[in-house]
């Protein structure tokens, strides 16, 4: 179900689907890196503003799906103008400032984004862009990232899939929205 929260900014409506608390889990898989299956976790804010605020850790995970390490962490600040044109500025743990251009999918919700800009501090590995696909997919998040480094060619390197958290808070939320008029037996509700 997306929400759209009676304070969003009207210019975020189209990036609502990606509004909330996301989890879940992926493939780790690039050159000169560990190969592995991480844990995610992700969450996307808003504070009324025209920008949603970011933040992603994710972590390494053994063959039994535990926490093993931290693996990458990121947060940014995204934004989408009357074109449908998504903008997002991104700092990772590694060292790494990027700023990524694209855009919404006409009739769905799915985001493509490519790196315009890339900074990185001397002691960040090499890294020169990235590409990536974000949709919301039977109400999932799903995403996979390419990178590229002055050694090696654009290729995916992460993907994951990711259900949404829900709390106490969107579960109180959700009862006081249901109309009063509610059927005592249910069985009106699937009618």
């Amino acid at each position: 179900m997306i929400e759209i929260p009676s304070d969003l900014h009207k210019d975020l409506v189209p990036l609502a689907f990606l509004l909330g608390n996301w989890a879940g889990a992926g493939v780790h898989d690039f050159p000169g890196s560990e190969k592995c299956n991480f844990g995610q976790e992700v969450s996307f804010t808003h504070d009324g503003r025209d920008f949603l605020e970011y933040h992603s850790h994710t972590w390494v995970l053994d063959k039994d799906g535990n926490k093993v390490r931290p693996l990458e962490s990121e947060s940014g600040y995204w934004r989408i103008d009357a074109d449908r044109k998504v903008e997002v500025t991104m700092t990772r743990d590694d060292g790494v400032i990027e700023i990524w251009y694209g855009e919404m999918a006409e009739k769905k919700p799915q985001i493509d984004l490519a790196t315009d800009a890339v900074a990185r501090i001397a002691g960040s590995q090499p890294y020169s862009g990235g590409k990536r696909l974000y949709g919301y997919v039977k109400s999932d998040l799903m995403w996979v990232g390419e990178k590229q480094t002055p050694d090696v060619e654009l290729r995916p390197y992460m993907s994951a899939q990711l259900k949404k958290v829900v709390t106490p808070e969107d579960v109180e939320r959700w009862a006081k929205a249901l109309p009063d008029d509610m059927p005592d037996d249910g069985i009106a509700f699937f009618k």
